[in-house]
This record gives structure tokens, sequence and C-alpha cells, in this order.
């Protein structure tokens, strides 16, 4: 599950939609926004088919290979971005946070429904807004709070705590939407970063990270299975190119709500691949975490910050 901040990448492709006029321009980035949400979906889908035989490393390890690959022409051409960094302390901690994300999603999804964990990765906005209140001082009124409140008041709903409900699979998918939340931030302060050396180095993480549990835990993969490991990172990278396009092509106001579609493809591919049946619990919590994270990003838009985070939920 790999996720960008809004622009991770300069990419040419769809240019030639950018011409079309204002309308047709927006049409087509809501349908690039759409096509994303779904093709991040079926790659979480594909990644939580994979878990079920190999390990998280072995994923995180091939999927990164596949993703690489197709970065490769571009970190070459623009190389010389990479050789002179700003705060390159931060810059490890943003990667390190990237990966045990990314980690701690697939890892959930070993043992809790595709939906669930969407769901707690759907409050990321929700936890951002609040740490930047706590952590940078940033001005947050009445009103986001108050959503802010709500938000987590979803999350409880979902998470259903009690001694008997909390398990460390749960755990572990709001630590990482937490770890999530905090990338957010630090990407916040890295903007002069090039956008190849954002991408590339989240990539980079998982691959590391990734070779190196594997090697404790190696199965070798059938034919079939090296496929789709390639799918799901070249579908991670190519659903970025669709993000990105739509993000110029249109206002993030129009095309960003769209991310919250992630849910109901995890809702379905859950079903139709895993057999999973949401609880009730998990669908009001879900819908609670999105009506408080879409009042937030409206908030933001209307204060003249909305561009600050756009972040597709996988």
């Amino acid at each position: 599950m790999t996720r960008f901040p809004k622009q991770t990448l300069s990419m040419p492709l769809f240019k030639n939609l950018s011409a079309y006029d204002d309308r047709s321009a927006r049409l087509a980035g809501i349908a690039l926004m759409v096509l994303s949400i779904f093709m991040f979906s079926f790659g979480d889908a594909m990644g939580k088919f994979l878990v079920g035989t190999y390990s998280v490393g072995q994923l995180l390890f091939l999927r990164a290979c596949a993703a690489l690959l197709l970065l490769s022409p571009m970190i070459w051409t623009q190389r010389h971005q990479f050789l002179h960094l700003e705060r390159p302390g931060l810059q490890l901690i943003r990667v390190v946070l990237s990966t045990l994300e990314v980690a701690a999603f697939f890892l959930a999804t070993v043992y809790l429904p595709l939906a669930d964990v969407i769901t707690y990765y759907l409050a990321g906005p929700i936890f951002v807004t609040a740490m930047s209140a706590i952590f940078l001082g940033e001005k947050v009124g009445w009103r986001r709070w108050t959503a802010i409140l709500v938000g987590f008041c979803g999350v409880l709903i979902a998470l259903r705590p009690s001694a008997q409900t909390v398990s460390l699979p749960a755990l572990i998918a709001l630590g990482g939407s937490l770890s999530f939340a905090t990338l957010m931030l630090i990407t916040r302060s890295l903007r002069k970063t090039p956008d190849i050396v954002m991408a590339s180095s989240q990539f980079v993480g998982t691959f590391s990270l990734g070779a190196v549990l594997s090697a404790f835990n190696w199965v070798p993969p059938t034919p079939g299975s090296l496929v789709i490991f390639a799918a799901a990172g070249l579908i991670s990278v190519t659903a970025l190119f669709c993000v990105n396009r739509s993000l110029k092509l249109a206002p993030a106001s129009v095309v960003v709500p769209y991310q919250y579609s992630m849910i109901v493809w995890a809702v379905i591919f859950g079903f139709v691949v895993f057999g999973d049946v949401p609880s009730i619990a998990t669908l009001v919590g879900a819908a609670i975490i999105i009506g408080a994270g879409f009042y937030i990003y409206l908030r933001e838009r209307d204060l003249g910050r909305a561009s600050a985070d756009v972040n597709p939920p996988a």
C-alpha cells in the first residue's frame, strides 16, 4: 500500500488531456482519480492475497523491485536531483515511517478484513489535523476540533474497544495509520525535495526492509505468483500517475473526495475475493470517519490550505 503526497512525480502521462476545455479537464480528472483509487484498491487486494502464502517481507521486496524497475528510467535521467537533499535526517525519518506504515498495512491484512484495515487508514487526515495543532502549533478552530473528535469516535466504533475485542492486528493497523499521518506532516516540511526523490526513496525503503525480512522466510514463488508480485508494484506506480494527472486537470476540491470510494472497493474486493463480510460497526465507523475527514478537508480548502496534503488512502 503506497501513498504519496500531491504531485509526487512529474509525469507526462495523459499530458494531452491538459489541452481540453475546463469542463472536459474536470471530468477527465475525476475519471482518473476514480481509476486510481480502483487500482490502489486492486493492488491492496492482490497484496492481501499474496500474504496468505508469502511473508510480508517477501511482498515488500518483490513489489518494490517491480516499482523501482518501472521508475528506473526517471531515476537515471534525474539522478542529479539526488546529490543535494534538504535535511537528510528528516528525509531518513520519512523513509522509515513510510516503510513501517506499508508493512503495518499488509501485516494487518493477514488477520483482518481489507475493509477494516482501510477504515483505520482513512482516519489519516483526521490524525494529521490533530497532530498539526499539537506538534506544529497550527491554529485549529473549534469546528475542526469537533470534526476531529467525531472522527475519533468513528475510529473507536470501528475498533470496538473492549478487553475481548481489541486485537493486536487492529492496533497494528491503527499504528500504521498514525505512521502515515506523521509521514504526511514531515512531507509538509520537505516541499523543496525533488519529486522523484520522494517517490523512489519510499520504494527503496520497502525494498530494503523486505530484503532483510524475506531472507529469514523466503518461499520460492511460483511463476503465477511472480506475475502477481510484479503487477502489484506496477499497479501502485501507474495509479500514482493517474492521481498526479488528475490533480493537474481538476481542482483538488473536485477530485479528492473521490478517494473515499476506497472503502467501497475494499468491501467489494473483500467479499468477492476473500468472502469477508464487514461488520455493522466497521461500516458505521467508516461512514463517520469519512464524514469527519471530508468536513476537515472542506475547512482546509476554505482556509486556503487545501493543497497542503492530498494523499490517496492506498
